[in-house]
């Protein structure tokens, strides 16, 4: 079966991350089939809305297949791969069309970099959500990626998040603004449905608008070059060392450099 299912529905399109034994883990073909939705979304209008979504209500997505991340050899190679992430979550943030996140289960690294990326999320009472590079991987989180994550939930709890490497439950989800309704697991793909399909029937171009405004303010927060400090975490020997403890199911010791 295929690792990502697209299906389409009275103008709604819903997308399913499909590897639930890697918890949803995200293939760069998945991201290209993301990438490709949303420029349809964008050049068409048969589309009124998009759903992302895990399988099952086990996990949303747990980010990159980290078995990738070992390709990543020095500074250099940790700017192509935000780059090539960014221009898929990027797209996301772009949709013309409303795009809604049925969050169940676990939503980390490039799983919660798209579901921040969309205009509405709905979450699972067992959401648990965050980027806990800190203890994973030691490498870092990009500008973009993090100015998302701000403008939702404030500097002070992002970086208690990312500081502590910990995951965020439903209810301070819900608490911080991060998604705008907790459900049980069960409940969250049928609710995003009926949402999406109320939106649907609304003014285009006045969705379009508040998407907009939103995009813009926030677009402010992204401008500052990030480069340098992707260049020193990608080519430190920490993040080599992360990407080899995790595959193995080690425990890194961090050295800091």
């Amino acid at each position: 079966m295929a690792d990502i299912i697209i299906d389409r529905n009275e103008g709604i399109a819903e997308v399913k991350f499909n590897r639930p034994e890697v918890r949803n883990a995200v293939t760069f073909e998945m991201y290209e089939a993301v990438y490709d939705l949303c420029a349809e979304a964008n050049e068409k209008g048969e589309i009124k809305a998009i759903i992302f979504a895990g399988v099952d209500s086990s996990a949303f997505a747990s980010g990159t297949d980290i078995s990738l991340l070992q390709g990543i050899k020095d500074g250099k190679g940790g700017i192509d791969y935000e780059e090539r992430i960014e221009r898929v979550v990027g797209i996301v943030e772009r949709c013309r069309v409303p795009t809604i996140a049925a969050i169940a289960g676990a939503c980390t690294g490039g799983g919660a970099a798209l579901a921040t990326a969309c205009d509405l999320r709905i979450g699972g009472k067992n959401l648990r959500f965050g980027y806990p590079m800190a203890k994973t991987l030691g490498n870092c989180l990009s500008l973009p990626n993090s100015a998302r994550l701000i403008f939702l939930i404030g500097p002070g709890r992002f970086k208690e998040l990312l500081l502590t490497a910990r995951l965020m439950g439903s209810e301070e989800a819900y608490a911080t603004g991060l998604i705008n309704e907790v459900l049980e697991p069960s409940d969250v793909l049928a609710r995003a449905r009926e949402v999406a399909g109320r939106i649907a029937q609304n003014a285009p171009l006045t969705i379009w608008a508040a998407k907009e405004a939103v995009r813009r303010l926030h677009e402010k927060l992204q401008s500052a070059n990030f480069n340098d400090v992707i260049e020193q975490s990608y080519q430190s020997e920490d993040f080599r060392l992360g990407v080899e403890s995790f595959i193995t199911k080690q425990t890194p010791k961090w050295t800091g450099r």
